[in-house]
């Protein structure tokens, strides 16, 4: 099946790295909600997906039925279930995560700003941009270089 690039995508960031246990479990939950997931009726065709461990990604291509409020609604809830059921934060727009080789960390605002500081963090380390709204963006504008995403303005004074 595929997607429009400017299919709506939603990143929800975990503070923790979903176990493989886990991982299956939530990919299960994602797959029932999605192959059922509605607009006023209408199926949305819909996929989600959990990468690195770390980041569950909804995507609904809206050439077919555009997303509601209340289809949007379904999914929050969804991910408010999830957040709980496995005891993890995907709300927290303060949790930072970058890459160091090929592994992903996830550190609080005031530890990732350290890190900038002392230089563990470069202009040149893979930071994730968890804006982005269309798949076009997920696959050129999320995994980006610190200089060339927002966490660069916001952390300018440090570099």
């Amino acid at each position: 099946m595929s997607f429009s690039p400017q299919s709506r995508v939603w990143v929800y960031q975990s503070n923790r790295k979903f176990t493989p246990a886990e991982q299956s479990d939530i990919l299960s939950k994602l797959a029932s909600f999605t192959n059922q997931w509605k607009a006023h009726g209408n199926e949305l065709l819909a996929k989600a997906e959990v990468r690195y461990g770390f980041f569950i990604i909804l995507t609904v291509d809206e050439s077919q039925a555009n997303v509601t409020g209340c289809s949007i609604d379904s999914s929050v809830r969804l991910i408010k279930e999830i957040e709980q059921e496995f005891n993890v934060d995907l709300f927290n727009r303060f949790n930072m995560a970058y890459k160091v080789g090929d592994e992903v960390i996830v550190n609080s605002k005031e530890d990732f700003e350290t890190l900038v500081n002392i230089k563990q963090i470069t202009p040149d380390t893979i930071v994730f941009n968890n804006m982005v709204q269309t798949l076009a963006e997920l696959e050129t504008k999320w995994e980006v270089p610190f200089k060339q995403s927002w966490h660069s303005t916001v952390f300018a004074h440090l570099l």
